[in-house]
């Protein structure tokens, strides 16, 4: 099982002391926390492309290019790549860039995006919300698997009468491509068909009632013969600590202050403390505690899910620098090493 982090780069005021985080004290510290995750032995970093004034990443294959000359192991992600805005050709010439940077650890994760901000700031209407995505999706997926890209364009991508697309990644020229969903069957099927590892996102509610839709993307996968290639990745929220009370009180005030942003604009209420207490039980969504609680959490859901790597989001909203490397350490020599014990 992989074990690895994710980010968007958040920006803003820590809620606790007051401090400002510009974007480029927020990048710069950043990259010490790829750096540190990959001397820890963490599996993978992942970097989601957002464009709205608290977040710093809005180029991620360009933020992971500054983290490739320190780093020696870990793959490099974006986390998500929001595909409907972009161009395919552009994605993975800069994703292959990246590849041939780090010699082999770079991977897409592609997805709508839970944000709209992108459509209207490159010209996309969001009434082709979902055309976009699977149309771009199909010519990213053609430019992964020949370097002559022959595309008969499509409603919203151009035909390409053979030209090359360049570079190609090391190796055999494709790269790892993940697709993002937040759950529903139609994404499931369409995951699995495609042939494609799947990365969940859980971020509310019960982990475990996913398991009928990962069981729906195994079926998919094995009907269309992709069986082999149906890999689950976990997203979800979460701090370890060695003190799993301090970690809690660490993390709530950051992971409050952004999730009640959002519920300020998508309609839902403040989050209270004791919402976030229940979230972190067993069942809950929020991984957060001591190691022992995330090991026995992680691998408890591991039995009905079946996941093969779990990445977490723990630079939610603005946190000391200092507590966050420490954190890391403690993910990536505490928890990383008794997962991989079970395989």
């Amino acid at each position: 099982m992989e074990l690895g982090l994710y980010t968007f780069g958040d920006v803003g005021t820590n809620p606790v002391t007051g401090e400002k985080i510009d974007a480029q004290t927020r990048l710069q510290n950043l990259m010490e926390e790829i750096e540190l995750a990959d001397q820890v032995g963490l599996d993978v970093f992942g970097l989601g492309e957002h464009h709205r004034p608290n977040y710093a990443i809005s180029s991620p294959a360009t933020v992971l290019a500054g983290a490739a000359r320190t780093t020696k192991r870990i793959k490099l992600s974006s986390a998500v790549t929001v595909l409907s805005s972009d161009d395919p050709i552009r994605v993975y010439q800069q994703f292959a860039t990246l590849d041939n940077l780090t010699g082999g650890r770079a991977e897409m994760m592609v997805g709508r995006g839970s944000f709209i901000e992108s459509f209207p700031l490159f010209g996309y209407a969001l009434d082709d919300y979902n055309e976009l995505f699977e149309e771009k999706l199909s010519m990213l997926m053609a430019i992964n698997e020949h370097e002559a890209l022959k595309w008969p364009g499509t409603t919203h991508t151009p035909a390409v009468e053979g030209a090359g697309v360049y570079p190609r990644a090391t190796g055999d020229g494709r790269l790892p491509l993940w697709i993002a969903a937040g759950g529903t069957p139609q994404s499931m099927v369409r995951a699995g068909a495609l042939g494609l590892p799947l990365a969940l996102a859980i971020i509310g509610g019960q982990p475990r009632r996913f398991a009928p839709l990962a069981a729906l993307y195994r079926k998919a996968a094995a009907q269309t013969g992709h069986a082999e290639q149906a890999l689950v990745s976990l997203n979800v929220h979460g701090f370890v600590g060695e003190d799993s009370q301090r970690a809690a009180d660490l993390f709530f005030p950051a992971q409050k202050q952004v999730m009640d942003q959002l519920g300020r604009e998508r309609g839902w209420p403040p989050q209270s403390r004791a919402q976030y207490d229940e979230s972190m039980s067993r069942e809950g969504s929020m991984f957060v505690g001591s190691p022992a609680q995330l090991v026995d959490k992680i691998l408890g859901l591991r039995e009905d899910l079946g996941f093969d790597r779990v990445t977490i989001q723990m630079a939610i909203g603005v946190i000391e620098h200092s507590e966050m490397l420490r954190a890391i350490e403690v993910l990536g020599t505490k928890v990383a090493p008794e997962l991989r014990k079970v395989g």
